[in-house]
C-alpha cells in the first residue's frame, strides 16, 4: 500500500471515530439520545452522568482532531469505547462500540505505527 492510499484511508477511519464521538458527544448534551440508550444507561448507574459523558465525548474527539494531541486522543478515545464495549457486554446489547473502536485502532495503526510497534515508522 501507498503512502498517500494508507494517509487516506486513516483519515477516512479517523474522521468515522470523530464524528461518531462528536454525534454521540452532542446528542448526550442536548437530550438527544434515544430513549433505549437513555434507560440502559440509567439501568447502569449513569443516566445522572449524561452530560459529562457527552462532554468527555466532545473532548476525545477534539485531541483526536489535532495532530499534536491525536495520540492522547487515541488513548482516551480507546479507554472510552473499550469501556462501552464492557457496558454493552454486561448488559447483552449489540456490540456497536466495538465496530468503532476497531476503526479507531486500524485508522491510529495506520496514520502512526509507532503507537502499536516498538519499530521506527516508515517513510
Amino acid at each position: 500500500m501507498t503512502i498517500k492510499a494508507k494517509r487516506t484511508l486513516s483519515t477516512v477511519l479517523m474522521a468515522i471515530s470523530i464524528l461518531v464521538l462528536i454525534m454521540g458527544g452532542v446528542m448526550k448534551l442536548i437530550d438527544a439520545e434515544p430513549a433505549s440508550v437513555v434507560q440502559f444507561l440509567t439501568r447502569y448507574g449513569f443516566g445522572n452522568y449524561m452530560k459529562l459523558l457527552g462532554a468527555g465525548e466532545l473532548i476525545i474527539a477534539a485531541l483526536l482532531l489535532f495532530p499534536k494531541t491525536n495520540k492522547i486522543g487515541f488513548l482516551l478515545a480507546s479507554c472510552y469505547l473499550g469501556g462501552a464495549f464492557c457496558l454493552e457486554i454486561s448488559g447483552s446489547q449489540p456490540l456497536a462500540s466495538a465496530v468503532f473502536l476497531a476503526i479507531l485502532w486500524v485508522g491510529m495503526f495506520l496514520r502512526s505505527r509507532e503507537m502499536f510497534l516498538n519499530v521506527p515508522e516508515a517513510s
